[in-house]
């Protein structure tokens, strides 16, 4: 019953991360969702931009906290091991939830495109960031990634071991593709109000803060692998390194 109860857990909580990022691809790029990042401000300028700022501070401090393997040693002593990047991956995404509901459209707008072809030609850059992070995901393992995998493995009776290295597609353009298409996508918008500047403006600071804390951590779990890959794979922006092997 406890393993059924596991796997339950991890199902609902991956289920949780897939309707929220759902809906934020439709908040953030103002589409088909009854509140988005834009909209008629109800607060005042400066009110809306610290709620703003302590939302997305918010979730950024839970990511980058929970992420970090010295928590995690201290945080499964109170969680099951097998229901620790499950209860990560919930977590997030009631902050996330937290921030699209309580966010305060500000108006004013920092620039608005009026061409129907660049308009759609940012459109489709928009939806090709969040496919480049989906793709991302299951390039290194979807399920390992949201916690199912961890949580199938304890029904099953397996132990869990820590994936290996590798670098395939995305990965071998940029260290960090997840990244690169959130920044793809928070940017390419045909109307950049002064909520949405600073919505990109804050998570691109802490993309870039991530990478940083992502790294030591990987660099202590793979030594010279890692910092041979990094060496030639550029962090961000692709085809800024040459691939020594070639």
């Amino acid at each position: 019953m406890k393993k059924i109860l596991v796997l339950l857990y991890g199902i609902i909580a991956y289920l949780a991360f897939f309707g929220t990022i759902l809906y934020a691809i439709g908040f953030v790029g103002n589409l088909f969702v009854p509140k988005s990042i834009d909209g008629t401000p109800q607060a005042p300028l400066v009110q809306a931009i610290l709620i703003n700022a302590s939302l997305l501070l918010l979730f950024a401090l839970q990511h980058s906290i929970m992420a970090r393997p010295a928590f995690k040693k201290w945080w499964t002593k109170i969680i099951p091991e097998p229901m620790e990047r499950s209860t990560f991956v919930l977590l997030a995404s009631l902050c996330l939830i937290l921030m699209m509901w309580q966010w305060q459209p500000i108006g004013g707008v920092i620039w608005s495109v009026e061409n129907e072809i660049v308009k759609a030609v940012l459109l489709v850059l928009y939806l090709t960031g969040w496919g480049i992070v989906f793709i991302s995901t299951f390039l290194i393992n979807h399920f390992d990634l949201f916690g199912l995998r961890q949580t199938w493995l304890y029904v099953t009776g397996k132990k869990y071991e820590h994936l290996p290295f590798r670098v395939p597609l995305f990965y071998r353009y940029v260290r960090h593709p997840l990244y690169f298409g959130f920044l793809i996508a928070f940017w390419s918008t045909p109307v950049m109000t002064v909520a949405h500047l600073l919505f990109a403006l804050l998570t691109t600071g802490y993309i870039l803060t991530a990478i940083k804390l992502e790294e030591n951590d990987l660099i202590k779990t793979f030594g010279e692998k890692y910092l041979n890959y990094k060496s030639w794979v550029p962090k961000i922006i692709p085809f800024t390194k040459k691939d020594p092997t070639k």
